[in-house]
């Protein structure tokens, strides 16, 4: 066992695309963090959630949980009005933030298969996927791109969940200090990864280390987790948002400098909370 270092940072985002909330403790499951990804916005033309990779407008918008598993959810939108998920206005708002007609919509069971799935009406659904990673002629794309999945082909997000992936994310402040090295011009404010969990490293510590962890497993107080894969980075990280100016330079230095990814994916093992400060332990 060793100390890798400090939870510095724990984020959950209520709804999916949307900036979140930092929280100084927060319990941890097989779902992810209490309260995350518990609403998304649905096209309504389209019959399909959308994330800020579809709608970057999202990521200007806040959302907060109303309580600890965010049943409930209030929105603050780019012009400062707040808006709960029982206000009959947020619909509109929302609708015409994106400019799309579109409703936030709760997580819905897994037996809802058809409120998962990708839209395919048009047949763009793959040149729509590979347009949302902003790669610039002769860069690389993620691996799945070339072989899709079923599941990526079929849904947006998993049935039962508002992740494609797993329900966790994790950066290291060593991975951002390297890539402030590289490109000190841009500003590598972790909130633009969107991670759950953000790891003040040791000193000792440099580079892009998650990547090393990929396959091991780390505990938290009492929480354990699975690092098991890596991240790819979209158009998303270039994107404003609150508090952040749009820089698509940074996705340039990501795909050269980091294989085009930044922090890794995490499954739970170990079930229980986590506190900003606790200590993290690579098993």
């Amino acid at each position: 066992m060793i100390k890798v270092g400090t939870v510095s940072e724990l984020w959950r985002y209520p709804v999916k695309g949307m900036a979140g909330e930092r929280l100084d403790a927060v319990r941890i499951d097989a779902a992810g963090l209490a309260g995350d990804r518990r609403w998304a916005l649905r096209d309504s033309a389209r019959a399909e959630i959308q994330s800020c990779k579809q709608r970057p407008d999202l990521l200007r918008c806040t959302a907060r949980g109303r309580d600890a598993a965010s049943t409930g959810v209030e929105v603050t939108f780019p012009d400062g009005a707040v808006l709960r998920d029982d206000d009959a206005a947020l619909h509109a708002r929302l609708s015409a933030l994106v400019g799309r007609d579109s409703t936030l919509e709760p997580l819905r069971p897994p037996s809802d298969v058809d409120f998962y799935r990708r839209y395919h009406g048009d047949g763009r659904w793959l040149e729509d996927l590979t347009a949302t990673f902003a790669r610039e002629p002769g860069e690389p794309l993620p691996d799945f791109i070339e072989d899709v999945p079923p599941e990526v082909a079929s849904f947006v997000a998993a049935p039962g969940a508002f992740f494609l992936v797993t329900p966790l994310h994790l950066v290291t402040g060593a991975t951002l200090a390297h890539l402030r090295a590289l490109h000190p011009a841009a500003d590598w404010d972790p909130r633009r990864f969107r991670p759950n969990i953000v790891i003040e490293t040791a000193p000792e510590l440099a580079g892009l280390v998650e990547q090393a962890w990929i396959g091991r497993r780390l505990r938290f107080g009492a929480v354990e987790i699975d690092c098991v894969g890596t991240t790819p980075r979209c158009g998303a990280i270039t994107r404003a948002q609150h508090g952040l100016s749009a820089d698509a330079s940074m996705l340039r230095t990501v795909v050269r400098d980091a294989a085009q990814n930044v922090g890794v994916y995490g499954s739970t093992v170990t079930p229980g909370e986590v506190r900003s400060g606790d200590e993290v332990i690579l098993l």
